[in-house]
């Protein structure tokens, strides 16, 4: 028995065969997109070379794109493997840091942060998404208003408060600006709570669940990838931040690794800054990012299509 073709599948297949067909508009966007990508990623991988590069010897290979006199001796320098000597023989200051300390400290201030800030933003995302309550709108517009103010007016006043706290040199003080709430984070969950079915909530309510239960147990759940997409957000801002950790932690054993790369590139008795030393301080600390993205990348392309129905 012959088996004929229906009209639908006939259009389907010439619209994939169009699909798949090089037109000299495709072949444009995908040149377009491939510069982007390469404009995006020289930057890091200039990091890499020079990373893997000489400082005595990068002056004389500025326009070779691989690394000048390669060598693991940058890499060694800021792991403290590496001795002085050694180092000012490859260009470099001589100086060096105590990476591993630094490392434990950046973990510590980015993962409290990350913690404190995704559950306490939760909360209150849900409040405003879900509860009624007199003068929610009106909370919530004074609430968004702080994204308008630059955090470098609140610097002075919170410096002033961890002081008057006896803060300074403390994890809990460089954490405490940011530990709980900031307004876009909870903005950006609730937008989400927001677009979450009630009808679900409702039968929930119709089995006796209450406000907790409904949000442990029925929200939540349903919130998985764009709680995943904050944590992640949350933790490289905590992780990058410079500023504020410089201003508050002054003494070594609870710096943070930015502070500890920005006094590693000042410590320069010679004509310029260890830049491959640098660089190599920079790949490494660039590293644990790098993870999260590979680990968590697919729950952040899916937080952009996440409707709240499953």
């Amino acid at each position: 028995m012959a088996i004929t073709e229906t009209p639908a599948l006939t259009v389907q297949r010439a619209v994939g065969a169009h699909r798949r067909r090089f037109t000299p508009g495709r072949v444009a966007a995908w040149v377009v997109l491939i510069l982007f990508v390469v404009v995006t990623l020289f930057p890091f991988y200039w990091m890499v070379r020079t990373a893997f590069s000489t400082t005595r010897s990068l002056s004389s290979h500025t326009s070779s794109l691989l690394p000048a006199d390669f060598t693991l001796g940058a890499i060694k320098r800021v792991l403290g493997l590496q001795a002085a000597t050694e180092s000012i023989a490859q260009g470099g200051s001589g100086a060096s840091m105590n990476f591993w300390l630094l490392l434990r400290n950046s973990l510590i201030v980015s993962t409290g942060v990350t913690v404190c800030q995704v559950v306490c933003c939760s909360l209150a995302a849900y409040a405003f998404a879900r509860l009624r309550w007199r003068g929610r709108n009106a909370v919530f517009f004074a609430f968004i208003t702080a994204l308008m103010i630059p955090p470098i007016f609140t610097m002075l006043p919170n410096f002033v408060l961890m002081k008057d706290l006896g803060l300074l040199n403390t994890f809990l003080g460089i954490m405490l600006p940011s530990m709980f709430m900031t307004p876009f984070s909870v903005f950006f969950l609730r937008q989400f709570f927001l677009g979450i079915s009630r009808e679900v909530e409702e039968a929930a309510i119709i089995d006796g669940a209450g406000h907790w239960r409904r949000f442990s147990r029925v929200v939540l759940p349903m919130s998985t990838a764009p709680i995943v997409t904050l944590a992640l957000l949350t933790f490289i801002s905590a992780w990058n931040d410079y500023m504020w950790p410089l201003l508050i932690a002054r003494d070594k054993s609870v710096q943070t690794l930015t502070v500890g790369l920005g006094i590693f590139q000042s410590q320069t008795p010679q004509t310029g800054p260890d830049w491959a030393g640098l660089m190599a301080g920079a790949l490494i600390a660039a590293v644990p990012i790098i993870a999260l993205y590979l680990l968590l990348g697919k729950r952040i392309i899916n937080s952009i299509g996440f409707s709240g129905i499953k």
